[in-house]
């Protein structure tokens, strides 16, 4: 996400007409596989039998089955994630990976949406938009934004030159040897988390810290969370506490469900003004 979103939104908003009516035409649909990158290190680790990707191995004996939850009400906006991200991933000043918007309900029942700074900075010192009174104000929430590493990720669909891919244990990167910066993921994601990254010219997003949890880490934004809105783990692990979650009777909800890209990032106690 950039901080400039409104331009970049533009921008994307002005080719996407031309871009779908391609797809639609057949002009791109022919010309996705015309170039599949054959040499990279990217490519040779997670795919290599060699690999020192962890995929863990639990009691059933089945692989991993990795997914993400954020608890909307324990997130209080510190921005904490969005710093521990940055420092992380080496992510631009002004381009986020991870966001946090600030929602707020007036009486009247209008949603106002704002992430200043992408929320890194926190939210205590920054002030509501002016037309908006204290005391009109009926509800105020934080929700964290982040990829939804989808199991079926409309990014790998149309990217020219399979740079962005699928690894075996279910996450979707980008190859940086091989991403040409056309944009079509850009486009094509549905819940706009990825960007053109300043310093490497290619295509970036968030990746669920996945050379951490390939060592058996978590991603460095749970890590930060002080809250522990944020949690990581093996749906296929009953001892794992997104495994609890996901089979108890709390509500879990993802970000566009009739989409169909079936993402694997869950939110609890989301409000249906964010759906």
């Amino acid at each position: 996400m950039k901080n400039n979103i409104e331009i970049n939104q533009n921008f994307i908003d002005k080719d996407r007409r031309g871009f779908i009516k391609k797809i639609i035409d057949g002009s791109i649909g022919g010309s996705l596989m015309l170039m599949i990158p054959m040499k990279s290190s990217l490519f040779a680790e997670v795919l290599s039998e060699d690999s020192n990707i962890k995929n863990y191995i639990n009691p059933m004996n089945l692989k991993a089955n990795y997914c993400f939850m954020v608890d909307v009400s324990a997130c209080i906006g510190c921005g904490s994630c969005c710093v521990a991200d940055r420092r992380e991933n080496d992510v631009p000043e002004g381009s986020y990976r991870t966001w946090v918007e600030r929602y707020v309900i007036d009486l009247l029942n209008t949603v106002h949406v704002d992430a200043p700074f992408g929320g890194e900075l926190g939210y205590s010192n920054i002030p509501l938009n002016e037309t908006i009174k204290e005391a009109d104000i009926k509800e105020a929430f934080f929700v964290p934004k982040l990829c939804n590493m989808c199991e079926q990720p409309s990014c790998t669909q149309v990217c020219p030159v399979a740079a962005t891919f699928t690894t075996p244990d279910g996450f979707v990167v980008v190859d940086t040897e091989h991403c040409v910066a056309c944009g079509y993921c850009i486009q094509a994601c549905p819940y706009g988390v990825r960007f053109i990254n300043e310093k490497t010219h290619t295509a970036d997003k968030c990746t669920w810290c996945y050379h951490r949890v390939r060592k058996g880490k978590l991603p460095a934004c749970v890590n930060a969370c002080p809250t522990h809105a944020r949690k990581f783990g093996d749906l296929n692990d009953p001892n794992s506490e997104v495994a609890k979650i996901f089979n108890s009777k709390n509500r879990l909800t993802v970000l566009k469900e009739p989409l169909g890209n079936e993402p694997q990032l869950y939110y609890l106690n989301l409000h249906d003004e964010v759906i």
